[in-house]
């Protein structure tokens, strides 16, 4: 169901990185595709099976990845796609959704504004909500990278994944827990935007008020009850970084890995540089999970060339 441009992407050891970290990483590289983030392994899924007996008009909400990764699918099986997003979304991804001939609507506030707006034309419309993580076939696209990885599960020890709405960390979490089950499965999220992660700790939904970081790809603040029951059955642990450190492991990526990567994609980066005692001697895999960024923000925050080389 999933167009093999987006599967079996690379996995490698990246000793360059090694040094300032202190432990063995690997990447597992979820960049080099048409939409530039792991996405679209869902909406692959979504769209296959609209295709054959569902309706051809579907919706989503976005903070950019998803929307792309629909639109994408979608056109290649005449689906009519609608993306509702925040107008204060990262333009490049609002101009990618546009360049994929999906139908655009922006609304004032944050992701769950758009979650709500996206929830309105479905039901106004009649057309099918898509919705990222809530979905199980977002979390089965998202879990092929747990197969990927599961293969070669014996050379490491723990995962690294962007927590946000779920779909990752569920996903990847529930096929190492049943194939590697001595792997343990981190989730990182950001200071500034910690529902879910409060939630994991908390056993219970929830919710805050704003969230504010640069990661705007996991900004959610409302995690979902049936999201949250999964990842209390496969998460080892949630953790939480700063934008300092989310900063310095787009840094350290582009310096040391050649990889320019959106702030959510830094996130596993971000926790070993705040706990490097935990990580020492240890082989540890993050999963770089996007580089939709905007160039001119990317500048300002890690700056227009590499500092250092190694």
């Amino acid at each position: 169901m999933i167009d093999p441009v987006f599967l079996d992407t690379p996995l490698y050891r990246c000793e360059a990185l090694e040094p300032g970290l202190g432990c063995t990483v690997s990447i597992k590289l979820e960049t080099a595709n048409p939409v530039r983030s792991f996405k679209a392994r869902g909406t692959e899924v979504v769209a296959s099976l609209l295709a054959g007996t569902g309706p051809r008009a579907v919706v989503c909400a976005s903070a950019g990845n998803l929307g792309q990764a629909l639109a994408w699918s979608g056109r290649g099986r005449g689906l009519e796609v609608t993306v509702v997003a925040s107008r204060f979304a990262p333009a490049a991804k609002l101009d990618h959704i546009r360049a994929l001939d999906a139908r655009l609507e922006l609304v004032d506030g944050d992701f769950e504004a758009a979650r709500e707006r996206a929830a309105a034309l479905a039901r106004y419309d009649g057309i099918r909500l898509v919705e990222d993580s809530a979905d199980i076939e977002t979390c089965e696209g998202a879990a092929t990278i747990g197969l990927e990885l599961a293969g070669t599960a014996g050379s490491f020890d723990a995962v690294l994944i962007a927590l946000g709405g779920g779909a990752l960390a569920t996903g990847v979490g529930h096929v190492l827990k049943a194939w590697a089950p001595d792997v343990e499965v981190i989730c990182v999220q950001p200071l500034g935007a910690p529902a879910m992660t409060h939630s994991w700790r908390q056993r219970r939904v929830v919710t805050t008020d704003s969230a504010h970081t640069i990661a705007d790809g996991v900004a959610g603040r409302r995690p979902i009850p049936a999201v949250l029951e999964d990842l209390l059955l496969v998460a080892d642990d949630a953790v939480l970084v700063s934008e300092v450190s989310i900063i310095a492991g787009m840094r350290m990526l582009l310096d040391r890995a050649g990889l320019v990567v959106e702030p959510s994609a830094a996130l596993g980066i971000a926790a070993i540089l705040e706990d490097r005692e935990r990580f020492a001697g240890r082989h540890v895999v993050t999963i770089v999970c996007g580089s939709n960024v905007d160039l001119e923000a990317y500048r300002r925050w890690v700056g227009a060339a590499p500092t250092h080389r190694s």
